[in-house]
């Protein structure tokens, strides 16, 4: 029974097909360092994909404030945890996001709740960065969004090619960053030493 409002239902179901997982790789369930683990992961793969019973729109609107500005607005370095959804392996970066406002700015850490709840999902990381520039632009409507993501991805780092320095990066953008100008400026402010903070 799920007393703890963190899960979600189906959380015994879950831990019991993970005893089956484990009992299919050859190990055997009831040892004693192996008896939690079933709920253990259940538990930790509900916390992975919360995103889905969140909504990003919501939290954006929630923190809503009419404001005459329409300079870039950039929340950078914001951590990104995700599964990549062939290989339910992680992936993990940094996301930069920036939007130009259009009498209408939402609260900052609203940017990065955003990201969090995409990123906590079965994903690609193509598909996330699209996901969060769609999300901002259609609920804020501001005159431009971009967003890019650098990740590493531990399905190419732990299997496949083994490859551990690769980093992927992925861009999406829309209104005003589709002039290169405006894309290079948001360029130049990601890459900028913020290290003095």
């Amino acid at each position: 029974m799920n007393l703890n409002p963190e899960y979600r239902e189906g959380l015994d179901e879950l831990a019991s097909h993970y005893k089956s997982v484990l009992t299919l790789l050859g190990e055997d369930p009831e040892r004693e360092g192996l008896q939690k683990t079933p709920m253990r992961v259940a538990k930790a793969m509900q916390v992975l994909t919360r995103g889905y019973t969140q909504d990003p729109h919501k939290v954006l609107t929630d923190a809503l404030f009419k404001e005459d500005y329409n300079q870039m607005v950039i929340v950078k370095d914001i951590d990104v945890f995700s599964l990549c959804e062939h290989h339910m392996l992680p992936f993990y970066g940094k996301a930069h996001v920036a939007y130009i406002p259009n009498g209408y700015i939402t609260g900052l850490s609203k940017i990065a709740r955003v990201v969090d709840i995409f990123s906590h999902r079965l994903q690609v990381q193509e598909r996330l960065t699209q996901q969060i520039r769609e999300c901002i632009e259609q609920t804020l409507h501001p005159l431009g969004v971009m967003v890019v993501i650098e990740a590493k991805h531990m399905c190419m780092q732990m299997r496949g090619v083994e490859k551990l320095g690769s980093i992927t990066m992925t861009s999406d953008f829309s209104g005003a960053f589709e002039q290169a100008k405006t894309r290079q400026e948001f360029m130049n402010l990601i890459n900028s030493d913020s290290r003095k903070f």
